[in-house]
């Protein structure tokens, strides 16, 4: 049983949680809503995050997101797949050289030299449970929790085959309540995603968004077919990497929606990245400034909510 601890701000005022929502390169809006919630004055207390909000809250609570805003910023198509550590061992990539490369550069050792509480989710394999990680080394807890099922390996940590957290909890507000915030600030990604990257055309099939080239050549080369296959009856099939990025963001958006309604925050910041495919990591530019405009959007709301009226 988790024992919620006991936080209380200098000036009396709620404790505030930030919920950082999974959504692969879509996260990276994530650094774009810190930048604006910053500019607007707001701190958070506490840190939760699933996948991508995993990564860039650890980032964030080590005092290092500016230097990852450039960093990503920075990436094109090449770098990406410069990053990709091919497996085929529980997943097309083991995701080791990304995560040492964020370990050296954004984020602290551990949990314990954060500057404000931080935790993140992952997925027990074997029975479907979720896992809170919140202490240990900061690197292991955020590759189990981008752990994408097909894509990332999974990662042994404590006996346990842990995969991407937001096959339980894409955007754990419980998480940031069980661990003290008096109001819960929550970043969602999966608005409008499903349709977008897969739509349905009457006159010739499936057809596909213009997307992830890279992953397609990237999934052809290890013999995985990336691209559409043609049916006898004459109908176009979706590729692999299709279905797979569809079926997860169906997967996601349900699970979010179902998670939230019951255990709703206080405020919900949604970012409109529903063009961004999944694995589109070299897009950052559009995807930061897609979380400052949404953090505008919501200003008033966020004022009402911190008494700023």
């Amino acid at each position: 049983m988790y024992e919620q601890p006991v936080l209380a701000r200098s000036d009396g005022g709620p404790v505030i949680g930030l919920v950082l929502g999974s959504g692969a390169a879509r996260g990276w809006s994530h650094i774009g809503v810190l930048d604006a919630l910053a500019a607007e004055g707001v701190k958070p207390d506490i840190v939760c995050g699933s996948s991508i909000g995993a990564l860039v809250g650890a980032a964030y609570v080590s005092g290092k997101l500016e230097p990852l805003g450039n960093w990503v910023r920075s990436l094109d198509w090449q770098d990406v797949v410069a990053m990709l550590d091919i497996s085929l061992k529980g997943g097309l990539i083991r995701g080791d050289r990304v995560v040492q490369h964020c370990a050296q550069n954004f984020f602290v050792p551990t949990f314990s030299e954060t500057s404000q509480p931080f935790a993140c989710v992952a997925t027990e394999l074997s029975t479907g449970r979720e896992i809170w990680l919140r202490d240990g080394t900061m690197a292991d807890a955020v590759r189990a929790s981008i752990g994408l099922p097909g894509l990332f390996s999974p990662v042994l940590r404590g006996g346990r085959v842990l995969v991407d957290g937001g096959l339980v909890n894409p955007v754990p507000v419980s998480l940031a309540r069980a661990m003290g915030a008096d109001l819960v600030i929550a970043v969602e990604l999966g608005s409008g995603v499903v349709g977008r990257t897969l739509r349905k055309n009457h006159a010739s099939g499936f057809e596909l968004m213009p997307d992830n080239g890279w992953v397609r050549k990237l999934l052809a080369t290890v013999g995985l077919g990336a691209d559409s296959a043609k049916l006898g009856d004459g109908s176009d099939m979706p590729s692999l990497a299709d279905v797979v990025t569809t079926s997860i963001n169906i997967m996601q958006m349900r699970i979010a929606r179902s998670r939230m309604a019951g255990e709703p925050a206080d405020l919900l910041i949604s970012p409109r990245v529903a063009h961004l495919n999944m694995m589109e990591f070299d897009r950052a530019e559009d995807a930061i400034k897609e979380g400052v405009a949404a953090v505008k959007r919501v200003k008033p709301l966020l004022h009402q909510l911190l008494g700023r009226e």
